[in-house]
């Protein structure tokens, strides 16, 4: 009784958040085959950890989201050393109709650029993942008070930086840790 109860846990959680764990993977640059894999590798550790897993979906999403980052680190480190890990947004689009929409993706990507690895996965987590701040905090390992500092420096980074796109951000601005 308690290995179905286990497993029927295991697949509601699965199914709640495999597709935005792959997203999560596939803007972090990775093909999505190559994202499938990763967070086939993630669900492995959590069935592996099942008496860790969170009984809620949301907190639970929350605990895979920060297995899978760290398994890109790794992979990452793996493949590069010491660097960090970056986060891509869409390059600009063609939208026939909508150069201001396509003016706006251009000077997105110019700012989101110039912010540090640490600004980006910290707004990805908030904006694209939709993390509470206790969750995204939970996923980099710090408490929910350093991530809000975090969010509120990248976003004032990001909001300087679009309305500075053709000027350099000030050396060591962008490098602020919390």
């Amino acid at each position: 009784m308690r290995e179905r109860l286990d497993r029927q846990r295991y697949e509601a959680v699965y199914a709640h958040a495999y597709a935005d764990l792959v997203r999560f993977v596939v803007r972090r640059g990775h093909p999505v085959e190559q994202a499938e894999d990763v967070v086939a590798e993630a669900f492995v550790v959590a069935w592996q950890r099942l008496p860790d897993l969170p009984g809620d979906l949301g907190e639970a999403r929350a605990w895979l989201f920060g297995i899978t980052r760290r398994l890109l680190l790794a992979k990452h480190r793996a493949d590069t050393r010491g660097q960090a890990l970056a986060v891509r947004i869409a390059g600009p689009a063609t939208v026939e109709g909508h150069d201001d929409l396509v003016a706006t993706s251009v000077d997105l990507a110019h700012a989101w650029a110039r912010l540090s690895a640490m600004h980006q996965e910290t707004l990805s987590l908030s904006v694209w993942e939709g993390l509470s701040a206790a969750q995204a905090a939970q996923v980099l390992g710090i408490s929910p008070v350093a991530f809000r500092i975090r969010l509120s420096r990248a976003r004032r980074l990001l909001k300087q930086s679009l309305g500075h796109v053709n000027s350099p951000v000030p050396a060591g601005s962008e490098k602020g840790y919390a």
